[in-house]
């Protein structure tokens, strides 16, 4: 909804204000760590009611309203840059966006414009979006993004990395990320008792091993998680989390590739890689192998402020 440039200043101001330490070396924003806090609740809410992630809602309202300090979000309550169209007959702000004094719906709080948002995606250009699963955040963002939410083509790839660096998708199973609570959920949680009787109910099994770029891995199958892996394998399940760029919480999709062992600094035969829509540093060094801090370096990129766009092209090696 908002313009290419503008939305780039957000990325960067995103990992460049006030932060703390995070996963791959990059870092989390406080500001946009108050507003997960503020609004994690009503984007549970909104799941709930409407069958939408709350973690794409958290992203979207993050990304679009800078964590509420854009004048649309601070002065007229729009999280999420939704433009007045015909249909719209509340009040109305004006400002220049992809053309100049474009017409936004404002909104008498910011939990109305959350509400707002959940009935935006009703429409029919959206409606297959609500086919795909509530767990399913990559797929969710790449739809927004083919269904024309935004014109940015990174819109996608902005939204996972928001959704993963918060650990955004615990609110999809309604939970709290664990830094929201300084430490890990308690093992009360249904998110507990549920990783428990992963691995504690079955006994071990048998895992197909394979191995490319000269490291050995295994496919994640429907319900894996690093606990259930990490058991048949005999890993510790924070280093084999490790091994893999990724928190222990970090939700598998069913054959999704699990390095056994510490990933290469660089790739093996493959001279680069062109970014497709909804691909993060992360899922494209898991493509190859390669340690996301490594992928940032052979790049020349800032770890703390590059987000991969649609048609960029990354050298491997």
């Amino acid at each position: 909804m908002r313009a290419n440039q503008l939305l780039r200043g957000v990325i960067v101001l995103l990992f460049s204000l006030t932060s703390l330490p995070l996963l791959y070396g990059q870092r989390m924003n406080a500001a946009y760590q108050a507003y997960i806090r503020k609004y994690a609740n009503e984007a549970i809410l909104q799941m709930k009611r409407h069958k939408i992630p709350a973690s794409i809602t958290i992203a979207q309202g993050l990304l679009e309203s800078n964590a509420g300090a854009s004048t649309l979000a601070s002065v007229h309550n729009n999280h999420f840059g939704i433009k007045c169209h015909k249909s719209w007959q509340g009040n109305r702000a004006y400002k220049d966006d992809d053309e100049m004094g474009e017409c936004f719906r404002s909104y008498d709080s910011p939990l109305d414009s959350y509400t707002d948002h959940s009935y935006f995606l009703q429409q029919p250009r959206y409606k297959s979006l609500f086919q795909l699963s509530l767990d399913d955040y990559q797929g969710w963002a790449k739809g927004l993004q083919r269904c024309g939410y935004a014109t940015d083509k990174g819109y996608a790839n902005k939204l996972i990395v928001l959704v993963e660096l918060y650990s955004l998708y615990e609110l999809d199973r309604e939970a709290s990320p664990s830094w929201m609570k300084g430490k890990a959920s308690p093992p009360s949680s249904t998110r507990e008792k549920k990783r428990e009787k992963q691995t504690t109910s079955k006994p071990p099994k048998k895992r197909t091993q394979y191995n490319c770029y000269g490291l050995e891995y295994v496919l994640a199958e429907e319900g894996d998680s690093f606990a259930t892996i990490a058991r048949d394998v005999n890993i510790d399940e924070e280093k084999l989390a490790a091994f893999n760029d990724a928190p222990v919480d970090f939700p598998l999709k069913k054959e999704d590739v699990i390095y056994l062992q510490r990933k290469n600094k660089h790739g093996d035969s493959t001279p680069d890689h062109v970014v497709s829509v909804g691909e993060s540093m992360h899922s494209i060094s898991q493509l190859y192998g390669i340690r996301v801090e490594y992928l940032y370096k052979i790049n020349g990129l800032d770890i703390e402020s590059y987000v991969p766009l649609e048609g960029d092209v990354l050298r491997l090696w």
